[in-house]
Protein backbone atom coordinates (compact mmCIF):
# COMPACT_ATOMS: atom_id res chain seq x y z
CA UNK A 1 0.00 0.00 0.00
CA UNK A 2 2.78 2.42 0.91
CA UNK A 3 4.59 1.75 -2.37
CA UNK A 4 1.39 2.30 -4.34
CA UNK A 5 0.82 5.67 -2.67
CA UNK A 6 4.40 6.73 -3.47
CA UNK A 7 4.01 5.79 -7.15
CA UNK A 8 0.46 6.88 -7.96
CA UNK A 9 1.23 10.53 -8.78
CA UNK A 10 4.39 10.01 -10.86
CA UNK A 11 5.19 9.45 -14.45
CA UNK A 12 6.13 5.92 -15.53
CA UNK A 13 9.88 6.23 -15.02
CA UNK A 14 11.82 4.01 -12.65
CA UNK A 15 15.18 5.24 -11.45
CA UNK A 16 18.14 3.18 -10.24
CA UNK A 17 18.25 4.75 -6.78
CA UNK A 18 14.58 4.11 -6.02
CA UNK A 19 12.91 1.06 -4.55
CA UNK A 20 11.59 -0.86 -7.56
CA UNK A 21 7.89 -1.70 -7.86
CA UNK A 22 6.89 -5.30 -7.14
CA UNK A 23 5.18 -5.60 -10.52
CA UNK A 24 5.29 -3.78 -13.86
CA UNK A 25 2.70 -4.41 -16.56
CA UNK A 26 3.50 -3.57 -20.19
CA UNK A 27 0.72 -3.53 -22.77
CA UNK A 28 2.09 -4.35 -26.21
CA UNK A 29 1.20 -2.31 -29.26
CA UNK A 30 2.51 -2.90 -32.77
CA UNK A 31 5.03 -0.08 -32.37
CA UNK A 32 6.40 -1.31 -28.99
CA UNK A 33 6.27 -5.08 -29.40
CA UNK A 34 10.00 -5.65 -29.85
CA UNK A 35 10.94 -3.26 -27.03
CA UNK A 36 8.40 -4.77 -24.61
CA UNK A 37 9.53 -8.32 -25.33
CA UNK A 38 13.32 -7.83 -25.48
CA UNK A 39 14.81 -4.56 -24.27
CA UNK A 40 12.61 -4.28 -21.19
CA UNK A 41 13.87 -7.62 -19.85
CA UNK A 42 17.39 -6.24 -19.59
CA UNK A 43 16.23 -2.87 -18.30
CA UNK A 44 13.97 -4.31 -15.62
CA UNK A 45 16.50 -6.93 -14.46
CA UNK A 46 19.05 -4.14 -13.80
CA UNK A 47 16.38 -2.37 -11.75
CA UNK A 48 15.65 -5.61 -9.80
CA UNK A 49 11.94 -5.58 -10.58
CA UNK A 50 10.80 -8.98 -9.30
CA UNK A 51 8.01 -9.50 -11.82
CA UNK A 52 6.69 -7.96 -14.98
CA UNK A 53 3.90 -8.91 -17.30
CA UNK A 54 3.78 -8.51 -21.04
CA UNK A 55 0.11 -8.16 -21.98
CA UNK A 56 -0.04 -8.84 -25.69
CA UNK A 57 -3.48 -8.30 -27.25
CA UNK A 58 -1.93 -8.80 -30.71
CA UNK A 59 -1.02 -12.45 -29.97
CA UNK A 60 -3.77 -12.87 -27.32
CA UNK A 61 -1.39 -13.84 -24.54
CA UNK A 62 0.00 -12.68 -21.23
CA UNK A 63 3.63 -13.46 -20.42
CA UNK A 64 4.60 -13.44 -16.76
CA UNK A 65 8.31 -12.78 -16.30
CA UNK A 66 9.80 -13.58 -12.88
CA UNK A 67 13.28 -12.46 -11.85
CA UNK A 68 15.42 -15.44 -10.80
CA UNK A 69 19.11 -14.89 -10.05
CA UNK A 70 19.28 -11.76 -12.21
CA UNK A 71 17.44 -13.17 -15.26
CA UNK A 72 13.77 -13.47 -16.11
CA UNK A 73 11.98 -16.78 -16.42
CA UNK A 74 8.92 -16.36 -18.65
CA UNK A 75 5.67 -18.28 -18.68
CA UNK A 76 2.98 -17.74 -21.32
CA UNK A 77 -0.75 -17.77 -20.63
CA UNK A 78 -3.72 -17.56 -23.02
CA UNK A 79 -7.49 -17.83 -22.95
CA UNK A 80 -8.81 -19.35 -19.73
CA UNK A 81 -5.34 -20.11 -18.33
CA UNK A 82 -5.06 -18.86 -14.76
CA UNK A 83 -2.07 -16.56 -14.40
CA UNK A 84 0.57 -17.73 -11.96
CA UNK A 85 2.23 -14.82 -10.20
CA UNK A 86 5.12 -15.67 -7.88
CA UNK A 87 4.87 -12.19 -6.37
CA UNK A 88 1.09 -12.34 -5.83
CA UNK A 89 0.21 -16.05 -5.48
CA UNK A 90 -3.29 -15.25 -4.16
CA UNK A 91 -4.20 -13.45 -7.39
CA UNK A 92 -6.96 -15.16 -9.34
CA UNK A 93 -7.04 -13.88 -12.91
CA UNK A 94 -7.16 -15.55 -16.29
CA UNK A 95 -5.28 -14.38 -19.35
CA UNK A 96 -8.62 -13.59 -21.01
CA UNK A 97 -9.61 -11.29 -18.14
CA UNK A 98 -6.34 -9.37 -18.33
CA UNK A 99 -6.51 -9.13 -22.13
CA UNK A 100 -10.10 -7.88 -21.99
CA UNK A 101 -9.04 -5.11 -19.58
CA UNK A 102 -6.19 -4.11 -21.91
CA UNK A 103 -8.52 -3.58 -24.87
Amino acid sequence: QEQWQDLQDREAVIRLNETPPFLVVEIVSPSTKSTDRRAKRAEYSVLNIPEYWIVDPIDSQVIVCSLVEGLYDAEEFAGGDRLISPTFPELILTAAQVLQSAS
